[in-house]
């Protein structure tokens, strides 16, 4: 009986040392360090944490990073969840939906670059402003990543098109899995397309688009490589982790970036608890 009970800790210990050492150990240090100056040596208290919620340039960051929880988080779950409906009833399904998750395969280093190019303010370079003054003759080239005003908004386009195709993969395969008697059911009882969308189709994957959409929060809290290659936070587009690193690295200020570590794992935490509630609950439903 005794060793029944000590072995489901013997399998499981292994893992929970090592999450112990590289999560559980780093994130108690990156808070004590949040308590002391640049040095890491002088203690100073709350004091990172009041520049943290007092300074212009990180309320800018949490401005940016509400938008782009906003819009991104919508506008990658809604489409990934529109094209995994339209891409399951067309006979070219793999190509489109390959097509669709190519930008995946590419780093985020690498799709920065890329679309640095297609908004540059030059039309023989960039993409968009070709477009632009192709259609509109008399148009100005707009500066889509130096204009504060539209910087922010190019971004999370970006961040968009790189992953509605992650989003659409997971929906496609909870829709496959709406059992097809429910839906012919519906037709039968005069239930339209639109109606079995709204009331079949989403009711019936609502769990899945809820651990998408906690998915693409998580992402978007800890954006970084999109802003610091496309435009380094200049422009009022910075974000909470691309403050983090100018603190660190730039400013050399251990104690401020240890501090928006620690609100930025904080901002985290309760989203990742939900997901894991969520898994709770479909597992208890099983």
């Amino acid at each position: 009986m005794r060793r029944v009970r000590f072995l489901p800790w013997l399998y499981a210990g292994p893992t929970l040392l090592l999450l112990a050492f590289f999560l559980v150990y780093p994130s108690l240090d990156t808070f004590r360090l949040s308590l002391y100056g640049p040095d890491s040596e002088q203690f100073v208290g709350l004091q990172n944490y009041v520049y943290a919620f007092t300074t212009g340039e990180m309320w800018i960051a949490f401005r940016n990073n509400a938008i782009w929880l906003v819009l991104f988080t919508f506008f990658t779950v809604a489409g990934g969840l529109v094209i995994a409906v339209l891409a399951d009833r067309v006979k070219y399904e793999p190509a489109a939906k390959a097509l669709i998750f190519l930008p995946q395969a590419i780093s985020f280093v690498g799709a920065g670059v890329i679309w640095k190019f297609v908004y540059d303010f030059d039309p023989d370079i960039g993409l968009l402003n070709a477009i632009l003054t192709g259609l509109f003759p008399n148009a100005e080239p707009v500066g889509w990543l130096v204009n504060s005003d539209v910087a922010t908004f190019a971004l999370v386009g970006t961040g968009i098109w790189m992953w509605t195709g992650f989003a659409m993969t997971i929906l496609s395969a909870a829709v496959k899995d709406v059992p097809e008697e429910i839906s012919e059911a519906a037709r039968i009882d005069g239930a339209n397309e639109w109606q079995l969308f709204w009331r079949i189709t989403v009711p019936y994957i609502a769990s899945t688009i809820a651990v998408v959409t906690t998915t693409m929060i998580i992402n978007v809290l800890k954006v970084f490589d999109l802003v610091y290659v496309m435009t380094a936070g200049r422009y009022e587009t910075n974000v909470i982790a691309n403050q983090m690193y100018k603190e660190l690295y730039i400013n050399r200020q251990n104690g401020r970036a240890s501090a928006i570590a620690v609100i930025l794992l904080l901002a985290i935490v309760p989203v990742m608890l939900f997901n894991i509630r969520r898994f709770q609950e479909q597992e208890a439903m099983r």
